[in-house]
């Protein structure tokens, strides 16, 4: 499986066209019988975790059984034709899912492969959380130290907070030099090791899923920070 992301940023005077690209480009997706799981999401300010809604950044995420009609949605689709019609920066990382636990939107959306192996030293996660109404402002009360707290670890690379609801729906995206820079931001920071005490025992989320990728291709963009590999 191939799982491809691309956030862009919007012209100022070309926002409403992000909206209406909300609405219409539903349906091409829809349509698409090789794309097997997609969300169209907007972003934090300057595509940050712990920010506001930010009209200018715009998310798809899209899942294909292989690398080719990934490509060729990339080539040839009216969605993608859209988002580069009205953007002026894009950043788009084709991954392989190595680990998935959860569900999004009802779904497990990530298929594991026994062959999928990290080659490379860097890594990707997608963490993402359907958030109680009546739990959103202690969640964001404790969110903002984690991902301060995050953007200062050793091994982080970027990251990129989006999501198909900027309040009640959101996912963190994130790339880390390697697998155990991750694990010690996750489970040994304590900012982040507390809030993860607190969604358990406060019950935060009504759906919850954390994915780990190896990441195949980066290009372009964000916030004009460009990733090697």
């Amino acid at each position: 499986m191939i799982v491809a992301l691309t956030i862009t940023k919007f012209k100022p005077i070309t926002i409403p066209f992000a909206f209406i690209g909300m609405a219409i480009l539903r349906l091409p997706l829809i349509l698409n019988r090789k794309c097997s799981f997609w969300k169209l999401m907007g972003a934090g300010k300057d595509a940050q975790v712990d920010l506001g809604p930010d009209f200018k950044h715009w998310a798809i995420l899209t899942a294909w059984e292989n690398k080719a009609d990934c490509d060729d949605f990339y080539k040839h689709s009216f969605p993608i034709k859209w988002f580069r019609m009205f953007g002026i920066e894009e950043f788009t990382v084709l991954l392989k899912p190595l680990t998935s636990h959860g569900l999004w939107s009802g779904k497990q959306p990530f298929k594991i492969e026994k062959s999928n192996e990290n080659k490379s030293g860097k890594v990707a996660v997608i963490t993402r959380a359907a958030i109680k109404l009546n739990k959103r402002k202690e969640f964001r009360d404790n969110i903002s130290r984690a991902a301060k707290e995050m953007r200062k670890a050793e091994g982080f690379i970027i990251s990129a907070g989006v999501g198909e609801n900027p309040y009640l729906d959101q996912a963190t995206f994130s790339i880390w030099e390697n697998v155990e820079a991750m694990k010690n931001y996750a489970y040994k920071s304590v900012d982040h090791s507390d809030v993860i005490k607190l969604t358990r025992q406060r019950k935060w989320y009504s759906e919850e899923l954390f994915a780990r990728f190896a990441i195949i291709q980066c290009t372009g963009s964000l916030n004009r920070q460009s990733i090697s590999l």
